[in-house]
C-alpha cells in the first residue's frame, strides 16, 4: 500500500504544477494577446486532480474570475475530489 500512496501523492504533486503552470501561461497569453489554452483543457486538468491549486492561483492572480464555467465548476471539482477521498478512506478502513 505504501506505493500506491507515493504514487498518489507524486502524481497530485505533478497535476498541481501543471495547473498552476497553464493558468499562469493562459494569463500572460491573455495579457499579450496571444494564442490561449482552451478553456476545455484547463477544465480537464482540473478534473483529473488539478483543481484547488488551479482554483487558488486564478483568486491570486486574478484570472478567469468573472467566468462562471471555472467558480462553478472548479470548486464542484474539488468538492467531488474530496468525496472520492473520503470514499476511499471509508473504503480502506471497512474492508
Amino acid at each position: 500500500m505504501p506505493f500506491f500512496s507515493e504514487f498518489i501523492l507524486i502524481y497530485l504533486a505533478l497535476m498541481a504544477v501543471v495547473a498552476v503552470t497553464i493558468t499562469a501561461v493562459d494569463k500572460m497569453a491573455a495579457i499579450k494577446g496571444r494564442r490561449r489554452v482552451p478553456e476545455s483543457t484547463l477544465m480537464l486538468v482540473g478534473l483529473f486532480g488539478g483543481a484547488l491549486p488551479m482554483y487558488v492561483t486564478m483568486k491570486v492572480i486574478r484570472h478567469k474570475t468573472k467566468h462562471k464555467k471555472f467558480m462553478i465548476g472548479l470548486p464542484l471539482e474539488i468538492a467531488l475530489h474530496a468525496a472520492l477521498v473520503c470514499l476511499g478512506v471509508w473504503l480502506y478502513f471497512n474492508k
